[in-house]
């Protein structure tokens, strides 16, 4: 493997670089493209960063593949960001210094289910509602749920967790071993199907949440879990924020087991109901769910609305029917669309922080803001900037992060140093000694010199 490394500007000379071109076209005939269409759709596309295209975007079909294009693209000296379903919102799949976007979605294919075992193995491109259609008549089910349809692969590199995480846990908590090509074109296998293990470093955490910068994912290893006998899914609005608040403290207190509880204010509800075409209270809003059996789950359901009325909540809506929950659930995962819907042809910022629950007493202490800006209004963009580097100040002075599960991209480079200090450097050093022609999804987590 080469010892220097790129500096963060640096591009391959424009003769090697159309030579690859020429070449991966050539192997890959229909699956490269050049388009400028395709390569602004594989860029940033869901925030407010701009836009910056790849030169050229790969349909990868297996990870033979994907070592192929590694090794040439290293060779040359092209950087390569990898793609799955284009969800992520904090730039990661920008191309600041052009390159190849390797698309992995067409690498959906799920390889084994050990039902006796509770895991699964798939490829980077399959996404998590398709991993659970085919798991439903196994009577298993896959917990992370970020809200969007993304890939499995996308969900592990950004280390990714949603509603379900206050229970089952986050992407780190769910890979049990992973498939990735280095920088170089090497292929590494990571951790196995066992439960545990004490053999060497843990190299499905290092690359569990790299976002792509150590290696490129082409297979996971996942745990699931087996399907609740029951489920039950409500909302209830309370008279102040401050009452939903205390209402899960008591209920986190009682060890009532809830499977998800997420809090949406008066603002986000008046955009729910408005785009998802419901007719929910206007109010500080808990979104419930409980696990168990159908005595365990209804006396969960009973235990809280106690808990709730105490607190100034109202009726606890509860849905059993899964055409019911999934539609309450959708109208959560569709928050962004709604507030899009607000000021149509504004700018949003998807953003979040998290801190230790007792500083947030909703979940697991993720904190979601979506500002919306006028694309015209330069004074109101730097006052939202302003806001952001407050919430995260706010966030770190309770000892918590910049990000609970979108990731640091570009958009939160600059306050990795506040959160890790020291730490950053010993990134970097890893980063460099993987891959020190700085070709893999260059620009994202941190600025290399």
């Amino acid at each position: 493997m080469p010892t220097v490394m790129a500096k963060a500007g640096e591009h391959p000379a424009d003769e090697a670089k159309e030579a690859l071109f020429a070449a991966l076209g050539s192997r890959f005939s229909e699956r490269f493209s050049r388009s400028q269409s395709l390569r602004e759709q594989h860029a940033n596309t869901l925030t407010w960063l701009k836009v910056q295209a790849p030169d050229a975007v790969l349909f990868a079909e297996t990870t033979e593949e994907v070592a192929e294009v590694v090794k040439a693209c290293a060779a040359s000296r092209v950087p390569v960001i990898p793609f799955g379903t284009g969800t992520s919102l904090e730039g990661h799949l920008n191309a600041p210094y052009g390159g190849v976007s390797l698309d992995l979605s067409r690498m959906n294919r799920i390889l084994a289910v050990h039902d006796a075992d509770l895991d699964c193995i798939v490829e980077p491109g399959v996404t998590r509602k398709a991993l659970n259609d085919h798991l439903r008549d196994s009577g298993l089910f896959f917990p992370v749920n970020p809200g969007a349809d993304a890939s499995l692969g996308g969900m592990a590199a950004t280390r990714a967790s949603g509603t379900n995480a206050v229970r089952y846990g986050t992407m780190r908590d769910l890979v049990l071993g992973l498939t990735a090509v280095l920088a170089d074109g090497s292929v590494v296998t990571t951790g196995g199907r066992a439960r545990k293990s004490s053999a060497g470093y843990d190299l499905t955490r290092l690359l569990v949440g790299s976002e792509g910068t150590l290696g490129i994912i082409t297979s996971l290893t996942l745990k699931l879990y087996g399907i609740p006998e029951t489920i039950l899914s409500g909302v209830c609005a309370f008279d102040s924020l401050e009452g939903a608040c205390n209402a899960t403290i008591a209920a986190l207190q009682m060890g009532v087991p809830l499977a998800r509880i997420e809090l949406a204010d008066e603002v986000q509800m008046r955009a729910c109901n408005a785009y998802s075409r419901l007719t929910l209270p206007e109010s500080s809003t808990l979104f419930l769910e409980f696990h168990g059996t159908e005595a365990g789950a209804r006396e969960q359901v009973e235990t809280f609305a106690a808990i709730a009325a105490a607190e100034g909540g109202g009726e606890l809506r509860w849905a059993e029917r899964q055409e019911d929950r999934t539609r309450l659930w959708q109208a959560r995962h569709d928050a962004y669309w709604a507030v899009r819907a607000l000021k149509p042809g504004a700018d949003l910022i998807a953003t979040d922080v998290c801190v230790p629950i007792s500083a947030l007493a909703v979940g697991d202490g993720n904190f979601h803001v979506m500002p919306l800006i006028d694309p015209a209004d330069a004074a109101g963009r730097l006052r939202v900037q302003e806001f952001l580097d407050r919430l995260v100040a706010r966030a770190l002075a309770f000892e918590g992060t910049c990000t609970g599960e979108h990731g640091v991209g570009q958009g939160k480079i600059n306050y990795l140093a506040a959160e890790h200090g020291l730490g950053v450097g010993v990134m970097i050093a890893i980063k460099k000694a993987l891959d020190p022609l700085n070709i893999l999804n260059p620009g994202k987590i941190f600025a290399l010199p």
